[in-house]
Formats: C-alpha cells, sequence, structure tokens
C-alpha cells in the first residue's frame, strides 16, 4: 500500500501520514500533524500543525481539524463540520492558549457541526448535524440541537436505540 496525494492537495513533508491514506483535492495538511493508516481526507479539508487523526477516519469535505485536536480510530467527520480550540479568540491576542479536544472512537459527527474545545465526544456517539456541542457528550450518546442536549442512544452500528439491546443488531450497549 502507498499514501495517495492529490495533485491540488497541499501537504507538507513534514506531516507523519500511515499507509492507505487517501488526501483529495485541494486540502492542506500541515506540518507535525499525524494521520493514521486508510483514512480518507476529503475536499477542501484542513489539518493544522499537531492535530492528530487515528486510523480509518473519513473527513468530508470542508471540514477544519485544528491544533490541539485529537480524533480516535474509526471516526466520521460529516461534511463542514468544525472544531474550534480557542476559548477566548482574538485577532490581536499573541499569547492564546489552545485548548484540546478529543473525538473517541467511532464516534460521529455530522454535517455544519461545531465542537467547542475542551470537550470530549464519546466513544461511538452521535452528533447531529448543526449541533454545537458546548460540554462533553457521553459514550454512545446521540446529541442534537444548540446547544447540543442528549435526546437517546446510539449502538456501535450507528443506529437509534431506546434501552441496553439494539434492535438493529442485537448488539448490547454498554451505558
Amino acid at each position: 500500500m502507498s499514501v495517495f496525494i492529490h495533485p491540488t492537495a497541499e501537504v507538507s513533508k513534514e506531516a507523519q501520514i500511515g499507509d492507505g491514506t487517501k488526501i483529495w483535492n485541494l486540502a492542506q495538511v500541515r506540518e507535525g500533524c499525524v494521520i493514521g493508516e486508510d483514512c480518507i481526507i476529503s475536499k477542501n479539508v484542513y489539518i493544522d500543525t499537531q492535530a492528530v487523526l487515528g486510523n480509518r477516519v473519513k473527513v468530508q469535505n470542508n471540514v477544519n481539524v485544528y491544533h490541539g485536536v485529537e480524533v480516535e480510530d474509526d471516526v466520521f467527520l460529516g461534511p463542514s463540520m468544525t472544531f474550534t480550540n480557542d476559548f477566548y479568540p482574538r485577532a490581536f491576542n499573541a499569547d492564546w492558549e489552545i485548548t484540546k479536544t478529543c473525538v473517541k472512537t467511532g464516534a460521529s459527527i455530522g454535517a455544519n457541526a461545531t465542537i467547542v474545545c475542551g470537550n470530549t465526544i464519546g466513544e461511538y456517539a452521535m452528533v447531529g448535524s448543526g449541533s454545537v456541542v458546548t460540554k462533553d457528550v457521553p459514550a454512545y450518546a446521540l446529541v442534537v440541537g444548540n446547544p447540543a442536549r442528549q435526546i437517546g442512544w446510539v449502538c456501535k452500528c450507528g443506529r437509534r436505540t431506546n434501552g441496553k439491546v439494539c434492535p438493529h443488531c442485537g448488539l448490547e450497549i454498554p451505558v
């Protein structure tokens, strides 16, 4: 295997990119970031310096992954979702501080969602499209809205469940 980089992508030679990863048109991958194996970095994605993506992460079009963000394995980042990394942003602030954010294994974040820095999205959690996450999201939780609020649970398979056993695949949900 090898890494595929579209000719229009701007990828630093100082980025660490895992085998089997595909980086598509107009993406920018900065120095010092880490991208795992078998990832898909779609059109017009920005991966900042020191951002970390695990293995098999799918990053849809127009996503920004900023410094201070760590994304674990098997995560889905939906179209045009974004992360923040500074609680007190000012254009003139020279001593700004990065606040870390973590997206745990298997989580999915919907289109146009915003993840405010300092929060953790739990394992296999799902953030609905357009949501604004302002606090930690528990593992297997389904959250929607602005601010995002939990409205239920989802299974590892991604389907909504009403209890501890998924009606679709039969998997027991550890909540």
